[in-house]
């Protein structure tokens, strides 16, 4: 595609986010076909009784919760097309919404079909996380004309990190350091902007990096259920400790999925399930972040050799994917409280965190 038709296609996928949130259907054209879809946190009984659908498509993590994959047509990983399997936004909520599945737990039994459009789906779940919607929809083939359209290739040009640039830039002494500087980068479609904190005076050294996930619940109101604030501040300390350092404060909450669906893993926690399988009962990924974000504004801070401030391994494999050259792995350990001793431990025997 040209410039301006990326320009467009990212404008497209934009405006059917958009969409989504409000409760309004859409068309999504792939290249294996095309499907309209109604999402079902946000539709209302009468758009669906206009939509005129009964199908559900769901994400291949929350088929896998649901037991369909013994089915052939949910067989493969991804998206799974449920037949006839709700005609009220209600009924469908109580199969989409885990937080449901103790009060509803006879589900089905359900038919599973061929979705109609691989690319179209595959491109509608990543939509919902970024809309911060549950992965569920009600699906039909395309038919007649659509108010909101787009391709999922559109999809894929609006989250392209070679669309972020720098978007201002202004000296900033924070608590850990007087001498830093915060810079605000920014897609053109995309509502979220990202930030960089550049602390101490830049060398040619390679710098300690760290990059941070946006967490409100453990940056702002200090929850004990994470170590994400503690890490945050750590970070920064150790950062104004070295010659220079820069923090990358990446907006993906919830390791991609949202504030909202964060909480909602969140409740699941509380009913027993550790983070990863609060996770797929939702219907995502465990890891749902896009680091190559972070390596977009690496790339733009001129900074391609890093000391990498993570207890994650998996990070620097993206990073080193994404053209970053990471020198040195630094550990990060804290102390852990009663209420994240789990959550810690978890990371270390289901993600492979390590100090």
């Amino acid at each position: 595609m040209t410039d301006s038709a990326i320009d467009r296609g990212a404008r497209q996928a934009a405006r059917a986010i958009d969409a989504l949130r409000r409760g309004w259907p859409l068309r999504i054209v792939g290249a294996d076909g095309a499907l309209d879809l109604l999402a079902v946190e946000s539709a209302r009984d009468d758009a669906l009784a206009e939509f005129g659908a009964t199908d559900i498509l769901l994400s291949g993590e929350r088929a896998v919760t649901l037991k369909l994959t013994n089915q052939r047509a949910a067989a493969a990983p991804g998206s799974v097309r449920l037949a006839n399997a709700a005609d009220n936004v209600a009924a469908a909520l109580a199969i989409a919404d885990p937080a449901l599945d103790l009060s509803a737990p006879l589900k089905g039994p359900f038919r599973t079909v061929a979705t109609g459009g691989n690319a179209a789906a595959a491109a509608a779940m990543t939509m919902t996380r970024h809309a911060g919607l549950l992965p569920a929809f009600f699906v039909r083939e395309a038919s007649g004309t659509a108010e909101t359209e787009c391709a999922a290739k559109d999809v894929a040009a609006l989250l392209d990190p070679a669309r972020l640039a720098i978007a201002a830039r202004a000296r900033l002494p924070v608590a850990a350091s007087e001498v830093a500087e915060i810079i605000a980068f920014r897609s053109p479609e995309e509502a979220s902007d990202h930030v960089a904190l550049v602390i101490g005076k830049r060398d040619g050294n390679p710098p300690v990096v760290r990059l941070h996930s946006e967490c409100l619940t453990g940056d702002v109101l200090g929850s004990l259920k994470c170590d994400c604030g503690p890490q945050l501040h750590a970070a920064l300390h150790a950062m104004a400790d070295a010659p220079w350092g820069v923090l990358l404060y990446l907006r993906q909450e919830g390791r991609g999925i949202g504030l909202v669906n964060k909480l909602r893993a969140y409740a699941l926690q509380d009913q027993g399930y550790d983070t990863v399988d609060a996770n797929l009962r939702l219907g995502f990924p465990v890891e749902a972040r896009d680091f190559a974000i972070a390596g977009r504004m690496l790339e733009l801070l001129n900074i391609p050799r890093i000391r990498l401030m993570t207890n994650n391994p998996e990070k620097v494999a993206r990073l080193e994917k994404e053209g970053v050259a990471v020198v040195e792995r630094l550990p990060l350990a804290l102390p852990t409280n009663k209420f994240n001793e789990q959550y810690l431990a978890t990371k270390r025997d289901r993600t492979g965190h390590q100090l």
